[in-house]
């Protein structure tokens, strides 16, 4: 699988270690998490090939990405897409946390709007990042997710 990452201090075709992203989630205190340059306040992780796809022409492999967009005062919100080449079939997760807050949001550096409702607490999203990197792109499993199209309009206003 080729692997990518554009996640804080990480920049390549790899991902990091857990223990290296590690520092984004558990800091020591509330002001301390997600210390993420001031210009910038999403990290992804990407791979291309999964499932032995990756010799499988351009349109054709699996690809995977999760993105993690934190925010000191509510938390992280995670996104997870799957696109299978093979069969023409994207799947796309959003963490879930409290849905009663959907119409609450928050601006990312990017200038769009993203519901509360969909973020979780930092060490929850530790959790789901640890495990997606040590199964090769796998859905977490240890958080609650929605699948995207389940989400009601308005969800994510433009910007």
């Amino acid at each position: 699988m080729r692997k990518s990452c554009f996640f804080g201090d990480y920049t390549g075709p790899y991902w990091p270690t857990p223990e290296q992203l590690q520092k984004y989630f558990l800091g020591p205190s509330a002001k301390q998490q997600w210390p993420f340059p001031r210009h910038d306040d999403t990290g992804r992780l990407g791979g291309v090939g999964l499932y032995g796809t990756e010799n499988l022409p351009d349109d054709q492999p699996v690809s995977v990405q999760l993105s993690v967009n934190g925010n000191p005062a509510v938390g992280a919100m995670l996104q997870y897409t799957r696109w299978d080449g093979r069969i023409r079939r994207r799947i796309t997760y959003c963490s879930r946390g409290d849905l009663n807050r959907l119409r609450e949001f928050v601006r990312n550096t990017e200038g769009f709007l993203l519901p509360v409702g969909l973020f979780i607490p930092f060490d929850t999203a530790w959790s789901a990042v640890k495990q997606f990197i040590e199964s090769d792109g796998e859905l977490p499993r240890g958080i609650e997710w929605i699948a995207r199209n389940e989400l009601p309009p308005g969800t994510f206003p433009e910007p």
